[in-house]
């Protein structure tokens, strides 16, 4: 009896090809890491940013500055606990018995 999967052959084998194709444009993990980093950098700074200019009297909306320091926290927030994850995952390979 022949088991079959969800997909056919050929296409895995093509994911495959694509794959090692792919493999000298993809990020290293630090890169990656460091990237999505500046990005949180980045909506903390526009948060910053908005709230500034409606301090000053700028015409922004109120309604988008609360938008943007919302989101710059919840990203800190998910940095946070992606750290924490992190340091967890580090911190369990140490204990480990080889």
């Amino acid at each position: 009896m022949k088991i079959t999967g969800f997909a056919k052959d050929m296409m895995i084998e093509s994911n495959i090809t694509k794959n090692q194709d792919n493999i000298g444009n993809e990020l290293s993990f630090t890169s990656y890491l460091q990237e999505k980093l500046d990005d949180v950098n980045n909506l903390q700074l526009r948060a910053e940013e908005s709230t500034e200019a409606l301090i000053k009297g700028e015409d922004i909306e109120i309604h988008q500055v609360l938008l943007n320091t919302e989101e710059a926290q919840l990203s800190l927030q998910l940095a946070i606990e992606i750290r924490n994850k992190l340091v967890e995952a580090y911190q369990e390979l140490n204990r480990l018995q080889l």
